[in-house]
């Protein structure tokens, strides 16, 4: 099992995935992170985007996560994300409804904080959106 490494996605809903996986490939916040065993220790920002898991030579899993936390040792990588949900769950017209009401929110927000609200919303919004037309993983 040494050239495994032990993945979690946990979401405020609870557990959503672990088991031992060939690599996973994380959004960081400088970029995708590709974790195999025996990767550096590591703790990261995680970026709206897909969280894609392999094993034996082929993509397994694929999440949208809307941020997070990622932390990798070198036998486990942990990623406790606000939300995760598997790209094939993804309702395409309710996403859309929900960028433009983000957008809408964002052009008549009073105050700071809604406009960052607004604006945290349809970054969101736009990255479930992005992810499920690339799927480059």
């Amino acid at each position: 099992m040494a050239d495994k490494l032990e993945f979690e996605l946990v979401s405020p809903a609870g557990l959503v995935l672990s088991r031992a996986v060939d690599m996973v490939v994380v959004p960081g916040a400088e970029g995708d992170m590709g974790i195999l065993a025996s990767h550096a220790p590591a703790i990261t920002a995680v970026r709206p985007g897909t969280v894609a898991v392999m094993d034996e030579g082929a993509v397994t899993d694929r999440y949208f996560v809307a941020g997070g936390v990622a932390e990798v040792t070198a036998e486990r990588c942990t990623v406790l994300a606000e939300e995760a949900i598997e790209l094939d769950e993804i309702d395409r017209a309710l996403t859309e409804r929900q960028a433009a009401d983000s957008r809408e929110d964002l052009a008549t927000a009073s105050d700071e904080a809604e406009r960052a609200r607004a604006a945290l919303n349809l970054a969101v919004a736009e990255a479930k959106l992005e992810a499920v037309d690339t799927q480059i993983y």
